[in-house]
């Protein structure tokens, strides 16, 4: 569980990265470790063999030897006065193996030596040569065992290796109480608003209020107060919004029994033979009938959901001709032509009465448009069969839809497009047909008319008519 924490994998690659960088160091350390080793080893032999030449006598090999051993070195060669002579010599029972000239090493030469060094694990005499100390002579060359040259670089890596490990522990630890303190805090106080704001969301004590230090800490808490306020303003809408549209419903039932009764006995007026009340007929019967439509489509719209679709095959056509024929009757004797490019034999899996609806309110909404501009008009409807589904037009020649409505337009009581309008029709169709998986667009509005598609893809129409029912239980 540590690991999966941010500050617990933080840790990890402190210590991680930290070790990295230390080997990356260790490399030239040892390279440098060993060239001073191997430094002194010619600094050691020089003083021997400028103690033995100050006397000017011939030693025994008792005290030669000796001088040798405190060196460190097999032999001594001291080049002077352009002469190489052999100071100080023992018995050397294997043969020299490598020359290393340490007058002027690379950096690159210096560490792979110092592996290759570390690689060997057998022992061997190697010869090196450097500037005497103080220029005393040319140069002085010495032959020695590398076992304590590779004992010592092993002992010092260890101890260079510990030493890292103390660095690294302790860095990561730092840091790990550093980013508790800094960001995972702050993380946490994050995290705990938002639990405590997800359990009484309309509860504006429970916002959270900004106060970390790091600047992107305090923009996300900015940001989320203010998705908070946001959403808490929305809810506390939303709930006055569902208070009112219980009452508007309940109204709009009584209104609709009102209007009903109403509407009856505008019907036998437009019998009567008194010529004003013959005027007037009409036009109380159309502002009743719009207000009955619209109590309708207010109570259909204030159900939770519309019911999931009954999917069924059907032919498209009559469903075309049934909308047409009763929007020819609602028309009267206004001039509007209604024309259909729909396939005899195209058939779609669909809810052919939620179609019939959708269709309805679409050439509803055109037949009024057109109605609204006291002029002749058409409405079209075509429909076509594609690879990934079907595709449903109308299209209308009337004034096309203003602004404000294009802006809220799937909107209820917000994308009306006449006076008066409440925008429902849209609003119910656009739900219908996502419930059918497909959209509702508008391809095109404008003086020249408007343009709506109703697009039904085929992977939801194929599937079997129990998924969705299954789905809505």
């Amino acid at each position: 569980m540590f690991l999966n924490t941010l500050s617990g994998r933080f840790l990890m690659l402190t210590i991680a990265f930290v070790m990295l960088a230390e080997v990356l160091i260790f490399v030239p350390s040892i390279a440098r470790f060993r060239e001073d080793f191997l430094l002194s080893r010619l600094e050691r032999a020089q003083i021997a063999s400028l103690a033995l030449l100050a006397t000017e006598e011939v030693i025994d090999a008792n005290l030669e030897a000796e001088l040798l051993q405190n060196a460190g070195v097999k032999n001594v060669v001291l080049r002077r006065d352009e002469m190489r002579e052999l100071i100080l010599s023992s018995p050397i029972i294997a043969p020299v193996t490598q020359t290393y000239d340490l007058r002027d090493p690379g950096p690159w030469t210096l560490m792979m030596d110092a592996v290759a060094r570390l690689w060997k694990r057998d022992p061997e005499l190697i010869r090196v040569i450097g500037d005497p100390v103080k220029e005393a002579g040319l140069l002085i060359e010495v032959t020695l065992d590398t076992g304590d040259l590779r004992e010592a670089m092993i002992d010092y890596g260890v101890r260079i290796l510990w030493l890292s490990a103390v660095i690294s522990a302790l860095t990561a630890l730092l840091l790990f109480l550093a980013v508790r303190v800094f960001i995972v805090g702050p993380i946490h106080r994050v995290v705990d608003a938002m639990a405590s704001y997800a359990k009484a969301p309309e509860d504006a004590r429970r916002i959270i209020e900004p106060s970390a230090g790091a600047l992107e800490l305090r923009e996300a808490e900015e940001g989320l107060n203010a998705l908070q306020t946001q959403l808490t303003g929305a809810l506390k809408q939303k709930e006055r919004l569902a208070q009112l549209g219980g009452a508007v419903a309940r109204i709009s039932h009584d209104l609709r029994n009102i209007l009903t009764t109403a509407q009856l006995f505008a019907d036998r007026m437009e019998t009567s033979k008194d010529p004003a009340v013959a005027r007037a007929a009409p036009k109380l019967v159309n502002s009743i009938s719009r207000a009955v439509n619209l109590c309708e489509s207010t109570l259909t719209f204030g159900r939770a959901e519309e019911a999931p679709p009954k999917l069924s095959r059907f032919t498209l056509a009559p469903v075309v001709n049934d909308v047409i024929d009763s929007e020819r009757l609602a028309a009267g004797e206004h001039d509007i032509s209604y024309a259909e490019d729909v396939p005899a034999g195209l058939t779609l899996r669909a809810d052919s009465e939620q179609i019939f609806r959708v269709l309805t309110n679409l050439i509803r909404n055109a037949r009024q448009a057109i109605v609204a501009t006291g002029k002749p008009g058409e409405i079209c409807i075509s429909a076509r069969e594609e690879d990934d589904g079907w595709t449903i037009t109308v299209t209308d020649t009337g004034p096309g839809l203003p602004p404000k409505a294009q802006e809220h337009l799937f909107q209820p009581f917000q994308g009306g497009f006449r006076k008066g309008g409440s925008g429902l029709g849209l609003a119910i169709s656009a739900e219908l047909i996502r419930g059918h998986g497909g959209r509702l667009d508008l391809l095109s509005t404008g003086p020249e008319g408007t343009e709506f598609a109703v697009v039904l893809p085929r992977e939801f129409s194929e599937l079997e008519t129990s998924e969705p029912q299954k789905a809505a239980e």
